[in-house]
């Protein structure tokens, strides 16, 4: 018996940052006529779904427009049916509007080309074509088949027309599934909250119900609970919505495959290695964890490459991730959007283990290059070289001790102002020709390095600590 049937297409919005895609969401949501309140949609789950005038429902994904979230991106042109490629007409095409378009056609999906922001001045819809037409795109009107939509979303134009065509575009591809079919559905995002692991997911084919076994990644699970966009708990979510669901006990990667069928696992599994993660002379070894998984991905793939994830997560920082810290040899953890307890924050400092929370993606990484330019080095002394004189055929720097401490088994750095001239250790620590150990500060010194430098008076050690 024939079961396949027409399913909501699901539409994923790109396109340069600050164009205009978020402004664009709100407005088709407000424009919903089955939502009782303008922008009442719960927008956590990751998409959101919008029935139109003529009682179609198109399902929307959410997807970030920063430069740090194109892997993001690239998961949300994977899983969606067609796209809307937004450029806002008084800025034209940019770096963010090109890599869009080339996930876009990586994918292999229809688009619909949005011309955000009309009613400004400054906008040119003309150079808008010829823009894109230097980047392969052919439109309806110039010889092509690529619609393109003006739209001013401050004043509410062009928004029922944005819903018409993506209908028209959906009704063209014919975009069909089968609810009796085994699920098939794409997480979309990852969060936990009060209620528990939470994956956001949309359906593709099948029906996902409560009390259902699912498998992901080698992950198998018992669905405990399903919510839809606006949060209600529901019983089944069927082809092209999206649903939050409750059961998993470890929540998949963003962008895999939740199926019905326990095979698939199997054969997810067969295809992953195991990672052995080393860290090299240089690098910064870090843990990182995020309040979702889509933030947390974004952060792992705008990391320099001189930083080494040892381990990440979604949800707070919790006691466990700083004892892995000390252990795996890790000094900071990087916390974005996730808390901290007072009792996490002591046990971390009492292992040497450093919290840095950040709430802008732009500040981590900030944070991450600054550490990276200081060598991940904790100054813990520094002295200043007042005086020379040979012993022994060597060299002997008499020092006074101007910052904490100067200890026999550290490793200094001779600087003459900004310039570095070297890292030695101490072969002869003394203090009025008596071995000694340690140097207070104010206390003065007589040190013999190796290798020996050509320092001078005036010359500063600093005593460091990786």
């Amino acid at each position: 018996m024939q079961t396949t049937q027409t399913r909501p297409p699901i539409v994923t919005v790109l396109g340069h940052v600050d164009h205009g895609k978020t402004t664009l969401l709100d407005a088709i949501r407000k424009s919903n006529v089955a939502s009782k309140e303008a922008g009442g949609i719960t927008q956590s789950i990751g998409a959101s779904t919008v029935t139109t005038k003529e009682g179609k429902t198109i399902t929307f994904i959410d997807t970030p427009g920063h430069a740090a979230f194109s892997k993001m991106r690239s998961r949300g042109a994977k899983v969606a049916d067609l796209a809307l490629l937004v450029v806002a007409a008084d800025d034209g095409v940019k770096p963010q509007t090109i890599e869009a378009l080339q996930l876009i056609k990586a994918a292999n999906i229809p688009f619909i080309v949005v011309a955000s922001k009309v009613d400004l001045p400054s906008a040119s819809v003309e150079t808008l074509y010829g823009q894109l037409e230097k980047e392969q795109v052919l439109f309806e009107n110039r010889g092509g088949a690529t619609p393109l939509v003006q739209v001013s979303a401050k004043n509410g134009t062009g928004i029922e027309e944005i819903l018409e065509m993506i209908s028209l575009v959906a009704d063209l591809e014919e975009i069909k599934a089968d609810p009796k079919a085994i699920l098939e559905a794409v997480v979309i995002e990852t969060t936990k909250n009060t209620r528990g692991l939470l994956t956001s997911a949309v359906v593709r084919n099948g029906t996902l119900k409560v009390g259902q076994e699912v498998y992901c990644e080698g992950l198998r699970a018992k669905v405990r609970g399903l919510f839809d966009d606006k949060g209600q708990s529901v019983k089944e979510i069927i082809c092209g919505f999206p649903a939050q669901i409750l059961g998993f006990e470890k929540l998949p990667s963003v962008g895999a495959v939740i199926s019905g069928s326990e095979a698939s696992m199997a054969l997810q599994v067969e295809g992953k290695k195991e990672l052995q993660i080393k860290v090299e002379e240089g690098q910064l070894p870090v843990i990182v964890k995020a309040k979702n998984a889509g933030s947390l991905e974004a952060i792992i793939a705008g990391l320099p490459k001189d930083v080494v994830v040892l381990d990440s997560g979604v949800g707070d920082v919790f006691e466990s991730d700083v004892l892995l810290a000390r252990s795996s040899g890790a000094k900071y953890i990087l916390a974005f959007e996730s808390k901290a307890p007072t009792s996490v924050m002591k046990l971390a400092e009492a292992e040497g283990v450093k919290i840095e929370a950040f709430q802008i993606i732009y500040e981590l990484f900030q944070k991450v290059e600054e550490i990276l330019k200081g060598g991940q080095i904790e100054i813990l002394g520094k002295a200043e070289i007042v005086a020379s004189f040979p012993f022994n055929n060597k060299k002997v720097a008499g020092c006074r001790v101007t910052l904490g401490r100067i200890n026999k088994t550290d490793t200094l750095i001779v600087q003459r102002g900004e310039k570095e001239l070297g890292r030695v250790k101490i072969v002869s620590l003394k203090k009025q020709k008596q071995d000694i150990a340690e140097a207070k500060i104010g206390e003065e010194f007589g040190v013999i390095f190796a290798p020996q430098l050509d320092f001078a008076e005036g010359d500063v050690i600093v005593s460091v600590r990786k």
